[in-house]
């Protein structure tokens, strides 16, 4: 008899966390959905969309930049679910400004949501994982912007440096307990945070800036799920503290 998995995926009422929940969900996995309270509607939606499709889903609604929700989210997991085997932090926030319009506030924010918020999944799906003695697999999400600066997105772009940072670290210390610890680094994908960062940009610029290099270099949200799907793979034992870019050749590492 074949022990069921579980997956949590943060962020996961729309875009890429979405994507991600229901391809390990076709994958056989029981899917934790979370995401803040005002996303509640939409976290059912994707739960019942799993649960029509014949898979098990529950759904989590936490503050992923509070320690004590994301430590009692876990607990929530594995008392519904029985254990937790995947880890996948996705969620996260943007903004665009120019640096020296930003604010402390504003850099709080993203630091707590972007690069706190992945350090407390890391750090309370290691310990659960640990507990178990059974390895697992932990997945943050950082992005084409924590490898390759761009203009007007510094606060983002330092949140997304820190998630290398973290999964580097985090996977030397894990490894001795057989969990993994990578990252996925998109480029430009087709979801609605981003069609709205873009109108930003677009008009704190030249026309003839950066922006035009991202023109029909997309990627599809599902792209980024099937490569999540692999590094929580066994075939991806091997592969850990890494962070993959996937963005149709926009930057190579």
């Amino acid at each position: 008899m074949t022990t069921s998995r579980t997956a949590l995926v943060t962020g996961a009422s729309r875009g890429i966390g979405k994507a991600i929940a229901l391809r390990l969900a076709n994958d056989g996995y029981s899917v934790a959905l979370n995401d803040v309270p005002v996303q509640l509607s939409h976290l059912t939606e994707v739960k019942d969309e799993i649960m029509k499709s014949g898979h098990k889903a529950i759904v989590c609604v936490a503050d992923v930049s509070k320690e004590d929700q994301v430590e009692r989210m876990v607990k929530d997991v594995v008392s519904q679910l029985g254990s937790l085997d995947v880890m996948v932090a996705n969620a996260g926030v943007c903004q665009a400004k120019p640096m020296i319009e930003t604010t402390t506030a504003d850099f709080q924010r993203i630091l707590d949501v972007n690069a706190i918020g992945t350090y407390l999944c890391y750090k309370y799906a290691a310990k659960q994982m640990i507990e178990q003695g059974k390895g697992g697999r932990i997945i943050g999400a950082s992005s084409m912007a924590g490898k390759q600066a761009w203009p007007n997105l510094s606060l983002y772009c330092a949140s997304k440096f820190a998630i290398r940072g973290l999964t580097q670290a985090s996977a030397l210390e894990f490894g001795k307990h057989g969990i993994t610890v990578n990252a996925y680094a998109p480029g430009v994908v087709d979801t609605e945070m981003i069609r709205d960062l873009r109108v930003d940009i677009t008009d704190l610029q030249d026309k003839d800036q950066e922006e035009d290099k991202a023109q029909g270099m997309e990627i599809k949200t599902e792209e980024i799920a099937g490569l999540v799907a692999y590094l929580v793979s066994k075939e991806a034992g091997s592969i850990t503290g890494q962070c993959v870019s996937i963005n149709k050749g926009m930057y190579f590492d």
